[in-house]
């Protein structure tokens, strides 16, 4: 039976809640003139909603969502967020990892894991790494989300989660299962160094020694795909999505998400990615078809 995963990244729910002067004396000042100056005319809530609704009457089995609900670290940001979780499904229906503006300053950690954490636990109520088994699929939920400075956009795994990385994609292997990794930093960019996952390098070796079926991720607001090698010749495709509240006619890919349709016959998995994208018309459409394995 096929199962169907939809992945969207990027919300960046706007409006930007109103800030306090106290608010802003840390690393949000620029965060809120950026907004204020640019992105607050990139992602439009609209465009958000007609995404979301058009994804909701696909009906998929299960939801990813890599990162970036929140804007620059507002207390305001996140039960917002929880909202916005919550009209997507539930946590078991619904898997979330955090991007760098989810964790923007020291204190946004505690304000993600009290709004979002239900979303942020694996079946068996662990954090990072953690995993949810979903009819065929292994659903892998790394954090690259850590506080950095002004005008640094960088996310960091970390030892303890690469060192959990591969036993973990080793023990769901040998459950036979179709393992997907979430994660909101891409491991291959072609971003400026401030912008990019600190241990991509570690995170491609654990892939090439122990696999994955599918990397999904976020951050670069663009419709990507890289191949990262696997084990024994293997090939793991690693999937970008653009922003899905980003109106179209802006700097980068217009609004959108993606759903694979993973099955599984006697030699090999299948996987087919599905793209749908908002056009200047207003209306979500299928953009391109195209299978990932065989």
């Amino acid at each position: 039976m096929t199962f169907t995963l939809a992945h969207l990244s990027d919300i960046h729910l706007a409006p930007l809640p109103p800030a306090h002067v106290l608010d802003l004396c840390s690393k949000r000042i620029t965060g809120y003139l950026n907004w204020q100056r640019k992105r607050r005319f990139v992602h439009d809530r609209a465009v958000l909603d007609t995404v979301t609704a058009d994804l909701k009457a696909q009906a998929p089995d299960h939801i990813a969502v890599t990162g970036d609900i929140a804007n620059i670290g507002l207390e305001a940001e996140y039960p917002a967020g929880r909202a916005f979780l919550d009209g997507l499904g539930t946590p078991a229906t619904v898997s979330f990892v955090p991007g760098n503006h989810d964790i923007y300053v020291a204190e946004s950690t505690g304000f993600a894991e009290r709004a979002w954490g239900d979303f942020m636990r694996g079946d068996g109520g662990e954090g990072f790494p953690y995993l949810k088994r979903r009819g065929p699929l292994a659903i892998i939920g790394l954090s690259t989300g850590v506080p950095t400075a002004p005008f640094q956009a960088t996310g960091t795994l970390g030892a303890a989660q690469l060192a959990a990385l591969g036993p973990l994609l080793d023990r769901t292997r040998a459950e036979t299962l179709f393992r997907v990794v979430l994660i909101h930093h891409p491991p291959v960019s072609d971003s400026p160094h401030h912008k990019r996952l600190t241990d991509a390098e570690a995170f491609t070796r654990i892939i090439a020694a122990h696999g994955a079926e599918l990397i999904l991720h976020g951050h670069d607001h663009l419709d990507i795909l890289n191949i990262i090698d696997g084990p024994s010749g293997a090939r793991v495709p690693a999937v970008g999505v653009p922003s899905a509240s980003a109106a179209p006619g802006t700097d980068k890919d217009d609004a959108g998400y993606h759903l694979y349709r993973i099955d599984r016959d006697a030699h090999a998995w299948r996987c087919e990615m599905v793209v749908r994208r908002m056009s200047e018309d207003g209306m979500v459409r299928e953009v391109k078809r195209e299978m990932l394995s065989a």
